[in-house]
């Protein structure tokens, strides 16, 4: 992993340009050498968390279901039916979030409240430090990252593009992607914030996408996520616990994984199967479901994830089987599936779910209508680990400020297991994280494809489609918990709660895990 932030051309990022050219990206790369590297206050004095907290109660003072109410640009489309709108009317009513996403332990919950978006064009884009007012000249002079970043967001979603422009380009001479966890946060979501002045999301996006960095890189980053950052990782756990739970009594099981990336979640569970006594080893059937177009295809896409698990599984002495089936989620049907007689069927959706649009984004509603589908499968045992976090349906700037909250979270966790220079850190906050902060805050629509939902909405999907919620693995729950106090701090939590598991930094939940049957 030799590239740098600032040197690797395959995945660069330059807003200094009124466009962004997805086939030639190298440019981009500009733009995160102008990122230079400064201080970021962690603690804030009293006038700026007063200033904060003000913002804050804003944003508060909007009901708590209002986030379905709110009718930003990205949620509505004006030319559509009547039809269409009172269907989604119902659905966000059967689908009230309980909006208990932004503490883990506490009961700070923050409103939706209403606001609006602005569409920006570069006419409307200035680097005139004059649009600055004297709220925000007195923020500078402070040098409060946070509020900083706030302000702009705010000055957004209401509008003021160009004061929002001229603060941006302050916050770029203070944030750095080498800095402390919050420095680092800060420096993504602020060329999230310039991506939508100049409403380049949507091609800064599909560039980073389609210019993806070479395969080694892009896939070992997204491994070391899933294995440095202990939430993810306890995610996977707390899933491949409970499916060996579920194999009791069977001879045959048959596992469905809708997103199966490089297959690493099933290396671990076929060395515990190989653990298990000899009656109590069934025979193991995959079916793995991948996006053909994803960047598993550079390496050979689902038939080599295949023979290295039937290779494992010959060395282990596991009976096993893999079928590939190369496909997007949201056009698998049942007959793709091959369901055979006599196979107990557990179905896994591992970080994927939120990767489909739901009733907010188009009345097709691909994200109830694959949990439909699998539940008319008649699955024993269902498992699902997500991201806990709206950035679903709220709108822009409490969408801005739920992303904030969850990715210095993510970015301070990831400063307990890896080195501050660390180059594996530097590729899995480059590569895996910026995109998806870019995304979140620069696109709309459609083109926003990262919409994670909390608990509570998982909870009322799962059983609006049928499911009943059931424990986990309660022996894995446990070897989380020792874990957590062997090899790692205090700052990791774990908590059971209504059925699910929340895995956490501090006291914000950053991972859901859950069982259904």
């Amino acid at each position: 992993m030799s590239s740098t932030i600032g040197g690797g051309a395959n995945m660069s990022m330059n807003f200094d340009n009124k466009t962004v050219l997805s086939k030639d990206v190298s440019g981009l790369d500009k733009h995160l050498n102008a990122v230079v590297s400064g201080l970021l206050d962690k603690e804030s004095n009293e006038e700026n968390l007063s200033f904060y907290s003000a913002m804050e109660e804003e944003i508060q003072q909007g009901a708590r279901g209002s986030a379905g109410d709110c009718q930003s640009f990205e949620l509505f489309n004006f030319n559509e039916t009547e039809t269409r709108l009172k269907l989604r009317e119902l659905e966000r009513a059967l689908l009230e979030d309980e909006e208990e996403e932004d503490s883990f332990f506490a009961d700070e919950i923050m409103g939706m409240g209403e606001c609006s978006v602005t569409t920006c064009t570069e006419s409307s884009f200035s680097e005139d430090s004059s649009y600055i007012s004297g709220q925000a000249q007195a923020l500078l002079s402070r040098g409060n990252t946070k509020q900083m970043l706030i302000y702009s967001a705010r000055a957004l979603a209401e509008g003021r593009v160009e004061e929002a422009s001229a603060m941006i380009n302050e916050l770029r001479q203070v944030v750095s992607v080498n800095g402390d966890p919050l420095q680092r946060a800060s420096a993504y979501m602020t060329e999230g914030l310039a991506a939508r002045v100049e409403a380049s999301g949507k091609c800064l996006y599909k560039a980073l996408r389609c210019k993806e960095p070479p395969s080694s890189e892009r896939l070992a980053a997204m491994q070391i996520l899933f294995e440095v950052c202990p939430c993810f990782k306890f995610g996977f756990m707390a899933a491949n616990g409970t499916i060996i739970k579920a194999f009791e009594g069977e001879s045959r099981v048959h596992i469905i994984d809708f997103d199966i990336n490089q297959g690493s979640q099933y290396m671990t569970l076929l060395q515990t199967v190989a653990g298990l006594s000899e009656a109590a080893r069934p025979h193991l059937r995959l079916t793995g479901v991948d996006d053909p177009e994803s960047v598993q295809r550079i390496v050979g896409g689902l038939e080599i994830i295949g023979l290295r698990l039937q290779e494992l599984a010959d060395i282990l002495g596991v009976s096993f089987e893999f079928k590939a089936v190369p496909a997007k989620a949201s056009s698998v049907t049942p007959t793709m599936l091959d369901r055979r007689p006599g196979e107990a069927l557990i179905v896994n959706f591992a970080f994927q779910l939120h990767h489909l649009p739901d009733e907010s984004v188009s009345t097709t509603n691909q994200r109830d209508k694959l949990l439909r589908m699998v539940k008319g499968m008649n699955p024993k045992l269902v498992t699902m680990a997500e991201q806990d976090v709206n950035t679903n349906t709220a709108p822009f700037f409490p969408r801005f400020i739920e992303a904030y909250n969850y990715y210095t979270a993510v970015y301070k966790s990831l400063d307990v297991t890896m080195p501050r220079g660390s180059q594996d850190r530097m590729n899995v906050e480059r590569h895996c994280l910026a995109r998806d902060i870019v995304n979140i805050i620069a696109c709309e629509g459609e083109e926003r494809v990262e919409r994670y939902e909390v608990a509570g909405k998982w909870r009322a999907r799962m059983t609006m489609a049928g499911f009943t919620s059931c424990p986990m693995n309660p022996g894995m729950i446990d070897v989380i918990k020792k874990m957590i106090k062997e090899q790692y701090c205090d700052k990791y939590k774990v908590k059971e709660e209504l059925g699910s598991l929340h895995f956490g930094w501090e006291d914000k939940s950053l991972i859901i895990a859950s069982a259904w049957t």
